[in-house]
């Protein structure tokens, strides 16, 4: 299948700044689910969060260091160029208008991010726009009976194979299992503010940026 036609991943996030585990999710993703290509999309003003610490300039460009010399990943800068709140639906209508309603598009999210779905802008919106890639840790359950009633009902309906999501252009979850990297933004940023490097938690070239632009201190 020609890449421009194969499933498209989404990972999207504040990046904030970007470490290894997102490089790992998407990775991880790529592999299990067959995508030839990974678009990491930073959200400009994100509506589920408070306010990033570094400036979506920065935090794009942190992404986009992280990225270099990957061919599997590409970065989109539309969300940090936006004023409005990055909401998913939004960004996944851009997508479609882009890349046309016949390209597989794959969201890639984890457990967490999946229990909380049915708070999200226009959610149900969300299965006629793309494919949902749950990552789970190995052994984890995603018992049914923990989630809303109503997201439930969608997962129990849509919940698909990885080798489905090339079939159509939406509207199935298949799950996949991630390595356990406990690694966090916030960590990272508390390693910086307390004078601790971070150092084989996020890539080298966005360290030397961290550095060079004195951010999180």
């Amino acid at each position: 299948m020609p890449t421009e036609q194969a499933p498209l991943g989404i990972l999207g996030g504040t990046f904030d700044p970007i470490h290894y585990a997102h490089l790992r999710l998407a990775q991880e993703a790529a592999d299990a689910l067959s995508l030839p290509r990974v678009r990491f999309i930073p959200a400009g003003q994100p509506a589920h969060r408070a306010a990033p610490q570094a400036s979506g300039a920065h935090r794009l460009a942190m992404v986009q260091a992280a990225l270099a010399g990957l061919p599997q990943f590409e970065c989109d800068a539309a969300e940090v160029s936006s004023t409005a709140p990055s909401y998913t639906v939004p960004t996944l209508e851009r997508l479609r208008g882009e890349l046309g309603a016949d390209r597989p598009l794959v969201l890639i999210m984890g457990a967490d991010a999946f229990l909380g779905l049915a708070s999200w802008h226009r959610w149900r919106e969300l299965f006629a726009l793309a494919h949902i890639a749950l990552a789970t840790r190995p052994g984890y359950v995603l018992a049914e009976q923990a989630l809303p009633a109503e997201l439930a009902a969608e997962l129990a309906q849509r919940q698909c194979l990885p080798a489905a999501l090339a079939q159509q252009a939406a509207g199935g979850i298949a799950r996949f299992e991630m390595t356990a990297l406990d690694i966090s933004a916030t960590a990272v940023r508390e390693q910086i503010r307390t004078a601790r490097s971070p150092r084989f938690l996020v890539p080298e070239p966005v360290l030397d940026y961290i550095e060079a632009h004195s951010l999180y201190r």
